[in-house]
């Protein structure tokens, strides 16, 4: 299996090449609107905040997946030139449709050099 990087508060980082690093790495979660059972429901997802993240050819964001929990709901893939070839944040925007109480809401990015990063999880409460 392969190693996941968990996002850390840059706050609590000394170093700066650390801050950024962890920062463009890291998939921040934004849940548009109230999420309402059986109805469509936009979950934002952008790979870094302060910085953005290269976009070359053997280093760029191939991927960006999110979870219910354990269960896969979404995924987007890019190839290299995506965003052209020039720092960006990569970014998608997933429709889902809640059928539950509540969503445990995490996504994971790829990194083709620096592996899988993971968000911070985000709850939803879902109304009837």
């Amino acid at each position: 299996m392969p190693k996941i990087n968990v996002y850390t508060n840059i706050d609590e980082v000394e170093r700066e090449a650390k801050k950024d690093l962890i920062d463009r790495h890291s998939p921040f979660i934004t849940v548009e609107g109230v999420a309402k059972k059986g109805e469509m429901l936009s979950v934002n997802v952008k790979m870094g905040n302060e910085y953005t993240h290269p976009d070359d050819f053997d280093h760029y964001i191939e991927s960006i997946t999110l979870f219910n929990g354990d269960t896969k709901l979404a995924s987007a893939s890019f190839v290299p030139g995506t965003l052209g070839n020039e720092k960006s944040h990569a970014e998608v925007t997933f429709n889902i449709r809640p059928m539950g109480k509540k969503l445990n809401l995490v996504a994971h990015g790829y990194c083709t050099k620096h592996g899988i990063w993971e968000s911070t999880p985000v709850v939803v409460e879902v109304t009837e």
